[in-house]
């Protein structure tokens, strides 16, 4: 009988905190403020928010403070939770992704505190492709108006000059 019982809380034991690992992925979105970039954007690639280490891989140790890390970007990465039957964005972390020199500065958990808090890591390059994807195509989109802008304008113009 007490084998029994050994055995379940052993497994519990070993289950307990992986779960407790896990679940602190699986954000909703991440937001990203930075060079080249407007206001904020809202990302929602699972690539970027599906697991804890998808920006850098904390576990693996901080890494020396880089002397001039380069153009970073804020990332703050959120849950929606619903309250009161409306859903309520719950910012969980924040970090600054240096994608060009491949540092992450993990400004950390807010309303909370954690042993990765206020430390450099070394970027995940796992990060960098889809990261730079979205960038890219927020260009694309900030130029299209822009584009018509200048087509119409152009348009206007040839047909002012044949009058």
């Amino acid at each position: 009988m007490f084998k029994k019982y050994f055995s379940f809380l052993f497994v519990a034991g070993l289950l307990i905190p992986a779960t407790a690992a896990l679940a602190k992925g699986n954000f909703d979105y991440v937001t990203v403020k930075g060079p080249g970039i407007t206001g904020e954007i809202n990302i929602t690639n699972p690539a970027l928010t599906e697991d804890f280490f998808a920006f850098a891989d904390f576990s693996q140790g901080e890494a020396p403070a880089p002397a001039d890390p380069g153009e970073g970007y804020q990332v703050i990465r959120v849950y929606v939770e619903t309250v009161d039957n409306k859903p309520t964005d719950q910012v969980f972390d924040q970090l600054h992704y240096y994608p060009y020199t491949g540092y992450v500065f993990y400004d950390g958990i807010v309303n909370g505190e954690s042993e990765y808090d206020g430390k450099w890591y070394a970027a995940n390059p796992a990060a960098d492709a889809p990261f730079r994807a979205v960038l890219a195509e927020r260009a694309r989109l900030n130029w299209i108006p822009m584009a018509v802008v200048v087509l119409l304008m152009t348009g206007f113009f040839i047909a002012y000059l044949k009058k």
